[in-house]
């Protein structure tokens, strides 16, 4: 069980200890899913691209409909403020939330009138360098914009995501690689996803059906800076049988090495290892 120690809640304007409460019965993200989150990562000292994250989340917001409350600057700002009531050395992560408290005249709109909002501090070690995992295929696929809020960090979009984690793991797998609507491989039940090839690096083009998120975009930009060919493009799940390499890009763990997907099996490659120091040189800079 957490402690207060292990979480710290901004909520109504104050900084209170422990995992407190929130949201009330009839608050509309409570019975009717209207709620948004992001997540960063604090360790080593810093915070990789809390903007960006934060900036992220009042997007998110804005897709559901909800009125976001706080800048994102001031959402920074009480992040650091939080923080700094962890012993140095904690990795923590940090966790923005918006949700909706009233209805319009249906009940299904959010009101635009009053938003609630949250941020929890968790204290969550990063994952041991030499961590893997595997991937399987899923009966499972990415919603499409029609149909879901997929340009949102939504909380109503993950029971999608556990049900492919739980048919990974009823079958001896880690993970799932997910493909979209028309069989294309979009990502990971909990992450972004890439492949090596011949020394180039590939991944899903976005494209409407999952997060192109921030620490991928973060792991493009430090390949291509540091000399390497990156593709976004369509691929397939025999694209990722045929390649040199594959790993996960996510913001809890920022890079995470493939061994296996299905029956093929995977080493740890120089691509992958590069990608996780040139992330670990940039965020310590």
């Amino acid at each position: 069980m957490a402690t207060g120690k292990d979480i710290r809640t901004y909520y109504d304007g104050a900084w209170h200890d422990g995992d407190v409460m929130i949201m009330r019965a009839a608050d509309h993200g409570a019975w009717l899913g209207s709620s948004v989150f992001d997540g960063a990562r604090f360790f080593d000292g810093v915070a990789p691209d809390l903007l960006k994250h934060c900036q992220r989340v009042n997007n998110s917001a804005r897709a559901l409909m909800l009125t976001p409350t706080v800048t994102a600057e001031e959402m920074v700002e009480i992040a650091w403020e939080g923080l700094r009531k962890y012993e140095p050395g904690t990795a923590i992560y940090i966790r923005p939330m918006y949700w909706g408290i009233h209805g319009d005249v249906t009940a299904i709109v959010p009101g635009e009138d009053e938003t609630g909002f949250a941020l929890c501090l968790e204290a969550i070690p990063m994952a041991d360098q030499n961590a893997t995992s595997t991937l399987c295929k899923t009966q499972f696929r990415r919603p499409v914009l029609e149909s879901s809020v997929v340009n949102a960090k939504a909380g109503c979009l993950y029971p999608n995501n556990a049900r492919m984690l739980v048919e990974a793991r009823s079958k001896g797998f880690g993970n799932a690689l997910v493909t979209d609507a028309m069989g294309n491989v979009a990502e990971t039940a909990t992450a972004n996803i890439f492949m090596a090839k011949d020394g180039e690096v590939f991944t899903p083009i976005p494209n409407g059906t999952f997060l192109s998120g921030i620490t991928r975009a973060r792991h493009m930009k430090n390949l291509r800076d540091n000399g390497y060919t990156v593709h976004e493009r369509v691929l397939t799940y025999a694209d990722f049988e045929d390649a040199d390499e594959i790993f996960m890009s996510g913001n809890m763990s920022k890079v995470t090495p493939i061994t296996a997907f299905e029956e093929t099996q995977f080493q740890v490659g120089p691509v992958t290892r590069r990608v996780r120091e040139m992330y670990w040189d940039w965020a310590l800079s």
